[in-house]
């Protein structure tokens, strides 16, 4: 499988059906599974044999459609979670304790800022959040004695910022510890993080992967490349033995290609249960195999209505990777040469009066609070998920009154700039 292309594996990896058996990933739709002895059931508890006894903690439906992200990535072993949120908490907590710290960019999406710096603060997880285009020297410095992990997103949601992913996996392993990089915008079809330096690599499966609005779920992928041995004193829950299991020291018996997705299943999807449903896994499958063919398509509008908007009069600024003159540009040459995602944000002269107008006559764009969808998506947070913040609260949170953010879909181009530009008309 690995001699494939991605668009091969799209379709075919994770599941081989054999001589008679369905041709589609089967749902198994059950939470136990039935053994013929204690013996054998006991084997599975004592990690001494692979199998299923309780869906919480694996289920076969997940496992199949979690190795072809696996295979699409570039990773060794990967886990589907209920939601992106729970793969980043997963991710950061199969590694991190009381006491632990992590490093993270600071432009990451606004849930996953507050589930580190607010909830795992309250675990006793510190954080410093460092500015994604910091210098090395910056970056190094933001490391403490206590950092377990590094966190940031390939593609920022909303802000569209493009993580230097090689320098900080640089600054990770100098301070051995791992890499983890939240893939969701970009999907591995236009940028495989794990070949930059990413150890871990995450999904809100939610979004591109599903494609279409109808299953909450979520990923991790682990490359199999973090040595946690060499650094066995930062990482005692991988490399001393678990007294849970019998003794069993994760990092010696499963390996560096096996040890972080073992732990994060027999542990904490044990305990916490964030398991996504078989149903859920089988809808994500059949959005996996077309995402080869959406993500052009959404890049491809993405595009096109980045660069109608930055020729309006009324609208004051416009933020896209594939823009030239934005920002990032550059960087998103390097990681994202076949573009990045179709998700464009841009401020509207006028600020939260021009907002609310333009959104008001919008046809064929949906306001919703999603993106990633195959119909296209629109929001603008100042009337919606931040409307409890007054204009220069959002001024100064980098969300001002008057910015839209728009995930284009697999409509036509044209008709979705016609939408825009009749509704900036409206202004």
């Amino acid at each position: 499988m690995s001699d494939y292309k991605i668009e091969t594996k799209c379709l075919t990896a994770g599941y081989t059906p054999k001589n008679g058996e369905p041709r589609q990933i089967p749902i198994i739709q059950s939470t136990t599974f039935k053994y013929d002895t204690s013996e054998d059931m006991g084997k599975l508890f004592d990690l001494e044999a692979s199998g299923y006894f309780y869906t919480r903690l694996q289920n076969p439906t997940n496992d199949h459609v979690a190795a072809k992200i696996a295979a699409l990535e570039g990773g060794t072993a990967a886990m589907l979670t209920s939601s992106g949120q729970a793969a980043n908490f997963f991710a950061l907590f199969n590694i991190c304790e009381n006491g632990s710290h992590i490093v993270a960019s600071s432009s990451i999406y606004g849930g996953t800022f507050n589930l580190i710096s607010v909830t795992m603060a309250k675990m006793g997880i510190s954080v410093t959040f460092v500015n994604p285009d910091c210098t090395e020297a910056e970056l190094n410095a933001a490391f403490k004695e206590n950092t377990r992990a590094v966190f940031g997103e390939t593609i920022a949601n909303p802000a569209l910022t493009v993580l230097d992913i090689e320098k900080f996996a640089k600054a990770a392993h100098s301070h051995g510890v791992p890499l983890i990089v939240d893939n969701t915008f970009p999907t591995p079809i236009n940028c495989r993080p794990i070949e930059w330096g990413a150890d871990i690599v995450t999904h809100s499966t939610t979004k591109y992967m599903d494609g279409h609005g109808s299953a909450v779920g979520g990923a991790i992928v682990d490359s199999g490349k973090f040595d946690w041995m060499a650094h066995a004193d930062k990482f005692p829950g991988l490399c001393t033995p678990d007294e849970s299991y019998h003794g069993i020291t994760y990092a010696e018996k499963f390996g560096k290609e096996g040890a972080f997705i073992t732990k994060c299943t027999s542990q904490l999807m044990r305990d916490f249960g964030c398991i996504q449903s078989p149903q859920n896994a089988f809808i994500l499958n059949l959005g996996l195999e077309s995402l080869h063919v959406r993500m052009p398509r959404h890049v491809e509008n993405g595009q096109a209505v980045a660069e109608f908007l930055s020729g309006q009069d009324k609208v004051l600024s416009v933020n896209y990777p594939g823009l030239k003159g934005d920002k990032y540009y550059e960087i998103a040459k390097k990681y994202l040469p076949n573009g990045g995602c179709g998700v464009v944000s841009f401020e509207l002269k006028g600020g939260r009066q021009a907002a609310e107008k333009f959104m008001k006559h919008l046809k064929l764009a949906n306001i919703e609070t999603h993106v990633a969808d195959a119909r296209t998506c629109c929001l603008n947070p100042a009337t919606s998920t931040h409307r409890q913040m007054s204009d220069e609260q959002l001024k100064a949170a980098g969300i001002p009154a008057g910015l839209i953010r728009i995930s284009c879909g697999l409509e036509n181009k044209e008709d979705l700039i016609n939408d825009l530009k009749q509704a900036l008309e409206k202004i």
